[in-house]
């Protein structure tokens, strides 16, 4: 037996490509570009400087046309799934390419990983005087992990923005009613939260509506694309009017949106003017958007309804309907409106002949990779196709198993793309040849 080795779109172990030009090492899943080219004997000084590179037009057709084969059969039902990932945009050309510090290649006025908005945290709480800094903060709730690294000034690797704000959380019922700078920290935090996950739409930097115009083309009525996210932003929505598309998101359309999980079954439909057969014609230019985790525009009103704000009105943390990282997610997902959300989910990974499509999604979220595993083992008209700009994660035990599962034959695929860079060239339309 010779070294295991994938490829750069690699489906259940076994390689999709035609000859082993575009085999690559397994560790070496960033550079397979540049051993495409060494498989090739092309010199990687001289052929890589015409721009366009015509060698790497040929290597990303070759990608989309073996993508395609795994995407463009007839499914009855899409489901695209986006993770923290899928709001990260990348100031390089190609966003797949891992840099020793990845986080400087990132568009701070976009989306942010959890360790940027970690580092967000203590920089606020160390300028304001009247709150107490990360450290201190820490100290009260117990938190047990170092949080700063003295000799680098910086947080500590060691710092689990999650596990902390659990602790922080779980705390405050024991903090001294009269301990009012614990809480005020505590509710900053959360602000802080908000604040970084809060941004303009910017239709040249986000592919959002690229993606969408993609899916729904292929949905046949009265079927429609369904979007699961993980994240509180509201970069869906602001794609969707773009591109004039109703957005199913669990609200009624009223003056005062209040939540209705109901509203997912609805369409948009019009008579057609037969009175013979009073057939319907459905819109094509809906879907359905699920945020596991709550929204930024999302809050309870006096009467303790759940509804959607309008018009950019501000909403305070502690109205704020959003489940924050912390290790509880698991057990707020069964309050409302979560529940009706994640119970939408299950129900649609149960459906025959479901593609899932995941971007930027970790799998951390231990939860949800759960719902996700179970549904691949158990719906054989279930196929995956999990895209990121690592496909090669030996530290996420969640991620090697869903490598298992691909071993095991199940319809697993991993794509390496981003979302904001080149996922939708690979997924394409679906009438490319």
């Amino acid at each position: 037996m010779g070294e295991e080795k994938t490829s750069y779109f690699s489906f259940g172990m076994r390689l999709f490509k035609r000859n082993e030009k575009f085999l690559i090492e397994k560790n070496s899943v960033e550079s397979s570009f540049q051993n495409y080219l060494v498989a090739m004997g092309h010199n990687l000084e001289e052929d890589t400087k015409e721009e366009p590179n015509p060698l790497k037009i040929e290597f990303e057709s070759e990608i989309k046309r073996e993508v395609k084969k795994f995407t463009n059969r007839k499914f009855d039902n899409i489901v695209f799934l986006a993770g923290a990932g899928a709001s990260v945009v990348s100031k390089k050309s190609n966003a797949t390419e891992k840099t020793e510090d990845n986080k400087n290649d990132i568009d701070s006025d976009c989306g942010k990983t959890v360790n940027m908005i970690a580092e967000n945290i203590n920089t606020k709480l160390n300028e304001e005087s009247d709150l107490y800094s990360l450290e201190e903060l820490a100290e009260k709730a117990h938190y047990k992990n170092k949080v700063i690294d003295k000799n680098e000034s910086k947080l500590s690797e060691d710092f689990d923005l999650e596990d902390f704000l659990s602790g922080v959380i779980h705390f405050e019922p024991y903090i001294d009613d009269k301990e009012e700078k614990y809480i005020a920290t505590k509710k900053r935090v959360l602000e802080i939260i908000k604040e970084n996950t809060s941004y303009s739409y910017d239709g040249k930097k986000f592919k959002h509506e690229g993606i969408l115009n993609i899916l729904t083309e292929r949905i046949e009525a009265p079927s429609k694309l369904s979007v699961i996210t993980t994240n509180y932003d509201t970069v869906f929505e602001d794609a969707a009017a773009n591109q004039n598309y109703t957005v199913f998101d669990g609200f009624k359309f009223l003056a005062k949106p209040k939540f209705d999980s109901d509203m997912f079954n609805w369409n948009l439909v019009k008579e057609v003017s037969d009175i013979k057969t009073r057939e319907l014609e459905y819109n094509k230019r809906v879907f359905n958007l699920i945020k596991l985790h709550g929204s930024l525009t999302w809050k309870r009103d006096e009467e303790g309804e759940i509804v959607r704000v309008l018009n950019g009105e501000k909403v305070e943390a502690d109205d704020t309907v959003m489940i924050f990282p912390s290790s509880d997610k698991y057990a707020q997902s069964y309050q409302e409106p979560y529940f009706d959300l994640f119970t939408k989910f299950q129900e649609l990974l149960k459906r025959k002949n479901t593609l899932l499509i995941t971007a930027g999604f970790s799998f951390s979220d231990n939860h949800i990779f759960r719902m996700i595993s179970q549904a691949v083992k158990n719906n054989k008209e279930l196929a995956l196709l999990v895209t990121d700009y690592d496909i090669d994660q030996p530290n996420n035990k969640n991620w090697q198993e869903l490598l298992n599962l691909s071993k095991d034959y199940h319809q697993v695929a991993f794509l390496k793309a981003t979302m904001n860079d080149n996922l939708g060239t690979y997924l394409g339309d679906h009438n490319d040849n």
